[in-house]
């Protein structure tokens, strides 16, 4: 199986290229707002050389194809279990619509009693995760949270806890790598059995109504793009001003239309969609908010993120756009960090791997899942089963 290197092909000169020279990995946050200025410990050096201080416009550096492994089938209602906590009048309602609309049995669906805050403690963490082993058996390999909060575990994301246990450790130090993930870029359809990794993914909008649109986006998506003769869809990936939120452009796609599939590729170097979108699929960007979701024409299951350090916290204010405002204005799915990962790309969805699983008929739990190669800290929210090019 062909792996992506992180420490990609000539990583200096594609920077230097793209115009994001001196921007190394850095906290996320305490770029915000000012992102487009030289990161502070290169504020001494520019002010040396006042020719520097006017960085160039970036560009696009050259785009090579990343090789992904061919999948072994995808998962499938019977594969999942959805999680309903008792304590939370939405989770309760937004439980049972997911169960109906994806013809789950009594057998898929468990209830439990959680606080509804935030975080999570470890200690309540544990009995949570205790309950979902004794309760769940072998045979599930992902889980639908039919809530938006608790969606941590101290600084781990819940997700990242559940999957691969939570690492008390990280709280100490978020910018460093966390654990690495056996399922990047992995061709199995059986996470839990082959990979030892329950995948959750968090029912979560803003509301119940927005919950009910969501769930009823990602059934309308199954098996409803990659037909011969329909019109294509769009895959956006935009290089922003903000050099270091913009750290992914060294992996977007190549451009062009992808003819089997139906996929136009697009990566622009531009802070927003321009007027020409239309039927976005997939939308990747690097800002700490991003303007005009409402206005996108959005397909069933449109897969979208930011990468800025809080889009994982969507509850409560974090001076941040949060995943939740993607699943608000249309799409299917998203992912946001919950603590400050700094610009590590493994921390974030690889684009090229989630467009090549999605592509092959990867449900979006499994094709985010499977783009992020330290995902401790990463929260997936949206539909988990939306799939529209499998078969």
């Amino acid at each position: 199986m062909t792996k992506f290197a992180f420490a990609p092909w000539g990583f200096g000169r594609a920077l230097a290229h793209a115009g994001l020279t001196g921007v190394g990995v850095l906290a996320l946050s305490a770029c915000a707002g000012a992102a487009a200025d030289e990161p502070p410990v290169r504020a001494a050096a520019v002010a040396a050389h006042p020719a520097a201080a006017a960085p160039a416009r970036p560009s696009l550096p050259p785009a090579r194809w990343h090789r992904s492994p061919r999948i072994a089938g995808h998962l499938k209602a019977k594969d999942v279990a959805v999680v309903i906590n008792t304590l939370d009048p939405y989770s309760v309602t937004v439980g049972e619509y997911y169960a109906k609309a994806r013809g789950l049995s009594g057998r898929q669906v468990l209830r439990v009693a959680l606080p509804v805050k935030a975080a999570l403690t470890p200690e309540e963490f544990e009995v949570f995760q205790g309950t979902l082993t004794a309760e769940l058996g072998t045979e599930v390999q992902a889980v639908a949270l039919a809530w938006r909060q608790p969606y941590a575990v101290a600084c781990n994301s819940i997700s990242g806890a559940l999957a691969l246990g939570f690492d008390p450790g990280l709280c100490q130090h978020s910018c460093e790598p966390s654990r690495a993930s056996p399922y990047f870029d992995n061709a199995t359809a059986r996470p839990f059995t082959d990979a030892r990794m329950r995948l959750s993914m968090l029912l979560a909008a803003s509301d119940v109504e927005g919950a009910k649109r969501l769930i009823d986006r990602g059934v309308a998506a199954d098996r409803s793009l990659g037909w011969r003769g329909a019109p294509p869809v769009q895959a956006h990936y935009l290089l922003t001003h903000d050099r270091i939120r913009s750290v992914r452009a060294l992996d977007f796609p190549p451009a062009g239309l992808l003819r089997s599939q139906g996929v136009e590729l697009r990566p622009a170097v531009a802070d927003r969609l321009g007027d020409q979108a239309r039927r976005v699929l997939i939308y990747q960007t690097g800002l700490s908010s991003v303007e005009g979701l409402a206005h996108i024409d959005w397909v069933p299951g449109a897969l979208a993120d930011h990468l800025t350090s809080f889009g994982g916290q969507i509850v409560g204010q974090s001076g941040q756009m949060s995943a939740l405002a993607w699943i608000d204005g249309g799409a299917t799915a998203s992912h946001g960090a919950v603590s400050e990962p700094c610009s590590h790309r493994q921390k974030f969805p690889q684009p090229q791997v989630l467009l090549l699983h999605y592509l092959q008929g990867a449900t979006a739990i499994e094709a985010y899942w499977k783009s992020v190669a330290w995902p401790q800290q990463s929260l997936f929210v949206g539909e988990p089963l939306a799939a529209p090019f499998a078969r």
